[in-house]
């Protein structure tokens, strides 16, 4: 039941000046003019993180008409359009005075990407916004009218300004919708047209700088396809969308250093999300399970067949259930590769620039050099069509290094001042010229893969008295109990969102579905089906609003980053 709101405010003013504990008897549901105030968590103290709340505005009120919502992915893109309104909104807020935290309004920051979020839902009876709320104190003494004119004043005014239709540009929505649909429905054009991604003409791809997304940078050159792989696509709102087509297979990148090569894969990348307008990339669009995969040395591995690229070690150490605490660049490249596959990737993004040399190539003078029988690693040149025709992942290459891959390379588009063209029949002409005399190190087939099994009891989320410590960092980092994952070559996440719901993720999996009998592919199927069906919320006892959705990708790839983690094949 929930309380009017004269009493919040003739009780913020009585608890005045009184300790900063006091304000834990705020906790419930307050009637306030057009909508309900959930107070869910008070802070203790007022350098501690801010309290959370949500407002809850009745639909009959909030007035957005049913065919904004009534699409799962229009309702995500609605609620993404409101986060984003509300995160400006309370940006341009005058900065409180007060002890600490005082006074602040938070929204979960979104990045370019149209996500689904914890922070906002808008279903057919409501609108509903999570936000944090700093309580206002002096020292550590409650500021009381303070806090009346915050919770009682500004945040009535934020609630009207972005959670009603009337008050927000009709004409922006319907674009943000229609960006997001058209996006939706160029992705799911890729298989039927034998695609992995599809890049418009016009994109402006390079982002403002390494650590900002944004698009801006002056004198960027726009997108234009080359005719012999241009594809018309259509959408519904857009209509008729010509762009570069990357056909399935092995697809080579190359050109000289500076002329875009990787900006045009971190474009791909970021394809398997949609975008805001105006971002520059909104319809580039690449297929959903698209994994971007590089070395990374000193990661943990934990009882992965990596024996397609790695085998006969010294000392005849196996590599059919291989483990390590530090494993080497090339080891960790194979790893990533076997776990994604693992996982459910159909598409592997490789930049030479983060891949272990040896792990991607020997040529024909090493080979003379050094014998293959005193040589474990096996390329992933020699492997890359047989992943590709035995089990169906394609690949996108940078390459700029070695024509070898040529040889294997079903299509290579060359970046010359960022703008991209078709030089296949080249290249072949190339390589049948000048042949490399490399030899074949593949063997005839890719090799066995296979499923793990995670032992439940070695994910332990536990930590002193707490029995579920969880702490995520930015983009790159997660703590499980004791143990911390290092998440900064998992290059596909864009937001801390993402890594706080993988953390909660990875505990709700080993307390529902970590069996004796249950593959990690099919833990984390249920999982994301779960997710499907019942939304962020599912992984949680309380509401949460700082909380965004992740792909399985992604949850595999932390979950295999455990050091901790311990596995058993199936066949074992």
């Amino acid at each position: 039941m929930s309380i009017p709101g004269d009493s919040l405010y003739d009780q913020l003013h009585r608890l005045d000046g009184q300790g900063y504990g006091a304000y834990k008897s705020l906790k419930g549901a307050y009637r306030l003019a057009d909508f309900t105030l959930h107070i869910d968590h008070v802070q203790g103290d007022p350098f501690a993180a801010p309290s959370r709340v949500r407002v809850v505005v009745p639909q009959a009120v909030a007035g957005f008409p049913a065919t904004l919502w009534q699409t799962p992915g229009r309702a995500v893109a609605l609620a993404d359009f409101l986060i984003r309104a509300a995160y400006q909104a309370t940006q341009r807020r005058a900065q409180p005075t007060g002890s600490g935290k005082s006074g602040l309004i938070g929204v979960v920051r979104p990045s370019q990407a149209i996500l689904e979020r914890s922070a906002a839902q808008v279903t057919a009876e409501a609108v509903e916004l999570r936000l944090t709320v700093g309580l206002p104190a002096f020292g550590r003494r409650i500021a009381g009218k303070q806090a009346a004119d915050l919770l009682c004043r500004a945040l009535p005014e934020l609630v009207n300004m972005t959670l009603r239709y009337d008050a927000l540009d009709a004409a922006a929505i319907q674009r943000h919708l229609a960006c997001a649909e058209d996006a939706e429905a160029l992705r799911s054009q890729l298989v039927d047209r034998a695609l992995v991604a599809f890049v418009a003409d016009g994109a402006i791809l390079p982002r403002r700088s390494g650590v900002d997304e944004r698009p801006g940078v002056d004198g960027a050159v726009p997108f234009r396809s080359p005719e012999s792989l241009r594809v018309t696509l259509t959408c519904p709102h857009a209509g008729a969308v010509t762009g570069l087509g990357i056909p399935q297979g092995v697809t080579l990148i190359v050109g000289g250093g500076y002329h875009g090569k990787s900006t045009l894969l971190r474009a791909i990348e970021a394809g398997v999300y949609n975008h805001i307008p105006d971002d520059g990339r909104h319809q580039v669009v690449t297929d959903g399970a698209a994994v971007k995969v590089r070395a990374e040395d000193g990661r943990s591995i934990a009882g992965v067949d990596i024996s397609p690229f790695i085998n006969h070690l010294p000392q005849g150490q196996s590599t059919r259930q291989f483990s390590t605490a530090n494993a080497s660049g090339s080891t960790s490249q194979a790893a990533t590769i076997i776990e994604s596959v693992e996982a459910g990737a159909r598409v592997l993004l490789v930049d030479e620039d983060t891949s272990a040399t040896n792990f991607m190539i020997r040529d024909r003078r090493m080979q003379a050099l050094i014998a293959k029988d005193r040589e474990p690693i096996t390329p992933f040149i020699d492997k890359v069509r047989q992943i590709y025709t035995e089990y169906g992942l394609s690949t996108v290459l940078v390459m700029g290094g070695s024509g070898d891959y040529f040889d294997v390379a079903d299509t290579v588009i060359v970046l010359d001042e960022f703008v991209p063209q078709d030089v296949t029949a080249q290249a072949q002409a190339l390589a049948a010229q000048y042949p490399t005399d490399r030899h074949c190190e593949g063997g005839p087939h890719f090799g066995n893969l296979t499923a793990r099994i995670v032992k439940p009891h070695s994910i332990d989320p536990s930590k002193g008295r707490r029995s579920v410590n969880l702490k995520a960092r930015n983009t790159d980092h997660l703590q499980i109990g004791t143990e911390a994952i290092d998440l900064s070559a998992v290059e596909q996440l864009v937001e801390p969102g993402q890594v706080r719901a993988i953390a909660e993720a990875i505990v709700y999996a080993q307390r529902y579905y970590m069996t004796q009998d249950r593959p990690l592919f099919q833990v984390v199927d249920a999982v994301m089906a779960d997710l499907a069906s019942h939304g962020l919320d599912a992984l949680t006892e309380w509401p949460m609003g700082d909380l965004v959705m992740f792909r399985g990708l992604e949850l595999a790839a932390a979950i295999n980053r455990l050091r901790s983690l311990q596995v058993q094949s199936v066949h074992s």
